[in-house]
């Protein structure tokens, strides 16, 4: 369920989500109407993709910079309007893929559950969305994880985890957690199961693996694959200021709220910083006009000098999880290739996967 569903989140009224809601579609025309002074025709690759590049940027800026100035009631009213116009969009768009989802429920936790149509799934990717772990539900990720399980053939199960200021940590690693070790109950071999993340999700996943040698019941799956991951929490490096004017994200991200009072130093929190011997090889995608390129850029060091075999893919020109948000871009069509032989590769000598791990969940 999307925040604004739990007994728990309190929403705005209407007249203010109106209100809120005008004030967005003004904020986003506005947005457009910068575009032509932008040189948008500009970079690396045709006109029109360096447009849609442009256009892109500009609006999800916008989008993202004003609903993150708004009060956490209104902010979720408007979360709530945009799940609920995915419920109506996308269901057409994941069947073009020749996927099927349902929404489910894995270890207490609620998700939706994509599989391929047709034949069976050849692994499980348990995948934490973005919001920067404090926004967004699964349903609005449809399209891409849709493309995920097209492009992988695995079932992808995206968990609905609690999501801050209403949950602050731990609360999403727990849900995350219990869906992990549901999975592992139901028969899905390590050797078969995925981790995957973007933004927030794909730090959330990152601090998943840092816990998982505590937790008796869990297993380290047989990969991370990681898209513009939130992996230090500090926000102190470079490029988080020098890209402030390129990326999408506002320049005020948000993570007192998630924390709670956790030092963002803490290696659980931030990946970058803490030891990464024990993480599985690791597929990570960024671009390099994004404010978290220079933590990453650590983070994948790190694993790399801790001997854990990394998939580093730096786009450049591109920002914040563009393959999600420009699935028609190079750049994002060379992600998902990596992302398809990263996934062949892991699972070339793997175990069956029981067809009770995915069969039944959401029936």
């Amino acid at each position: 369920m999307v925040m604004a569903g739990r007994p728990e989140v309190r929403t705005a009224s209407g007249p203010i989500t109106a209100v809120d809601t005008l004030a967005l579609a003004q904020q986003l025309g506005a947005a457009l109407a910068r575009v032509p002074f932008r040189h948008p025709l500009r970079g690396g690759s045709t006109p029109w993709a360096n447009l849609g590049t442009s256009v892109t940027r500009e609006v999800v800026r916008s989008f993202m910079g004003y609903t993150s100035s708004l009060p956490v009631e209104e902010f979720r009213s408007i979360e709530q309007l945009l799940d609920d116009l995915c419920r109506v969009v996308m269901p057409p768009v994941v069947r073009a893929f020749d996927v099927d989802q349902r929404p489910a429920e894995l270890g207490g936790v609620p998700g939706v559950l994509f599989v391929p149509r047709g034949h069976a799934p050849r692994g499980v990717i348990l995948y934490l969305h973005g919001g920067g772990y404090i926004g967004t539900s699964p349903t609005m990720y449809s399209f891409f994880t849709a493309r995920l399980c097209q492009e992988t053939r695995c079932a992808v199960f995206v968990a609905d985890y609690r999501l801050a200021p209403e949950f602050p940590y731990p609360a999403g690693l727990e849900d995350a957690a219990a869906v992990l070790a549901e999975l592992v109950r139901r028969g899905a071999p390590s050797e078969r199961l995925f981790l995957a993340g973007d933004s927030g999700g794909g730090g959330l996943a990152t601090s998943l693996v840092l816990a998982t040698p505590s937790h008796v019941d869990l297993e380290v799956p047989t990969g991370v694959i990681l898209f513009s991951p939130e992996v230090d929490l500090r926000l102190d490096q470079p490029s988080v200021a020098d890209n402030a004017a390129r990326d999408i994200l506002p320049w005020n991200i948000p993570t007192a709220a998630y924390l709670h009072g956790v030092d963002p130093a803490d290696g659980s929190v931030s990946a970058a910083v803490a030891e990464l011997g024990d993480f599985p090889p690791t597929f990570v995608a960024w671009g390099d006009e994004e404010m978290f390129r220079d933590p990453i850029r650590e983070f994948v060091a790190r694993l790399e000098k801790a001997g854990v075999p990394t998939e580093p893919h730096e786009a450049e020109g591109m920002f914040h999880v563009f393959p999600i948000l420009m699935p028609w871009a190079d750049a994002s069509r060379a992600v998902y290739r990596g992302v398809a032989r990263f996934v062949d590769a892991r699972l070339e000598a793997a175990p069956h996967l029981h067809p009770r791990a995915v069969d039944g969940i959401g029936d």
